[in-house]
């Protein structure tokens, strides 16, 4: 994820699915995510290993000079399923967006469902002009959600990135406002 220089805090409305909530972040969130982010196999794609302690997340995912907003998404029952963020870039209604569905719901479409809510949010409400999304090409199922959901690779940035699991290739990914409205009306048609 990109951070940038400490920026008022933006809210974290609340997105409701089919399935699924999604709120802004709470502590206890912390012990719910770290049977994943604490797993190494789950944070294969993370730019950092997987988390020792709850506490460790939790200093993470609370990072008061992170810019981004965390959306943690929430099943019928109460349980949390995976974790949205959206980024503000330099570039202006520009927004970063990542994902990560917690083990044990991986295959249930978590992802693409809340996914998709958080691209209408950010079109819809906060009237961003693109969105971003920066894939390690390795990540063969972050990479057809992201395709799935109309986004384009734009660029292919080889060696880009060394992370835990050594140098990576990253596709980075647009959706423009605009296809994702014609997109959005050939559904609807």
């Amino acid at each position: 994820m990109v951070r940038h220089a400490v920026q008022p805090p933006r809210t974290v409305p609340t997105l409701e699915t089919r399935r699924f909530v999604m709120r802004a972040l709470r502590r206890s969130d912390a012990a719910a995510l770290l049977p994943t982010l604490g797993d190494a196999a789950q944070c294969l794609y993370l730019s950092r290993p997987a988390f020792a302690s709850e506490d460790e997340l939790w200093g993470w995912l609370a990072d008061p000079e992170w810019t981004g907003r965390s959306w943690i998404a929430e099943d019928a029952q109460g349980a949390v399923v995976g974790r949205f963020v959206a980024v503000p870039l330099e570039a202006g209604r520009v927004e970063e967006i990542g994902y990560i569905t917690c083990v044990g719901r991986q295959g249930e479409g978590v992802a693409k469902e809340c996914t998709a809510a958080l691209i209408a949010h950010l079109f819809g409400s906060e009237g961003a002009d693109r969105l971003v999304a920066e894939v390690d090409v390795e990540n063969v199922a972050s990479v057809g959600l992201i395709e799935r959901l109309g986004f384009t690779r734009e660029a292919l940035h080889i060696a880009h990135e060394e992370t835990h699991k050594g140098v990576c290739d990253m596709a980075i990914y647009i959706l423009h406002r605009n296809d994702y409205q014609v997109s959005q009306k050939a559904v609807e048609a």
